[in-house]
């Protein structure tokens, strides 16, 4: 299997160009999307074919502290910046981390502009991994939490990220980068599709 033929790569992929080629204002909470060495931590280089879109849009990276060079120094969980003000929000990997995502998702939805999208990341089955100094661990999020925190939006698409048996082999870190080999055998017992997975991706519309 290829990592396009994944559902949740594909829906990645879709959902990006998607976002890139149809909104025209786009903010990048916690930096996830890592195609620039600049503003985050490190590259993605499985991110990288995004720079041809990105070069097309105001992009605009938001991070809570200086350290990684942000273009907008704000928390999600309070926004400051005007209602419906943005045409889209990624927001990858992030809600485990703030205290309260309920009001970070409200934050998100008040200053989307109607019709805006927003692409989120977050985990279910995972291991724990605060960075100390920057960020705690808090949440995780089962298929039917992500349909009730989402639920002010218009419509709302969710994928799994992994099967159950890569998600099996995920959960520890040392082994984690081999999951893919399982990917085969989720395919095999039906289990691609499964809703005991490492974490969702979701597509929102205000």
């Amino acid at each position: 299997m290829t990592s396009m033929t994944r559902p949740w790569e594909k829906f990645f992929k879709e959902k990006m160009i998607k976002i890139f080629t149809e909104k025209k204002s786009v903010l990048d909470i916690g930096g996830g999307l890592r195609t620039e060495a600049s503003k985050g931590n490190r590259i993605d280089k499985k991110n990288v074919w995004l720079d041809e879109y990105i070069k097309k849009v105001n992009y605009k990276v938001m991070d809570k502290v200086l350290d990684y060079h942000p273009d907008i120094v704000g928390d999600v969980q309070n926004l400051n910046l005007e209602d419906e003000c943005l045409d889209a929000i990624i927001c990858i990997a992030v809600l485990e981390h703030v205290e309260e995502p309920q009001k970070a998702i409200k934050e998100i939805y008040r200053v989307l502009k109607p019709g805006g999208y927003c692409f989120i990341y977050v985990p279910f089955l995972y291991y724990y991994h605060p960075m100390k100094g920057y960020y705690q661990d808090f949440y995780r999020f089962t298929f039917d939490g992500i349909k009730y925190i989402t639920r002010q939006f218009s419509q709302v698409e969710i994928q799994n990220v992994r099967g159950a048996l890569a998600t099996v082999v995920n959960l520890f870190p040392i082994f984690s980068k081999h999951s893919n080999w399982f990917d085969w055998l989720d395919i095999v017992f039906k289990k691609i599709f499964s809703r005991q997975t490492s974490g969702y991706y979701v597509f929102c519309i205000k």
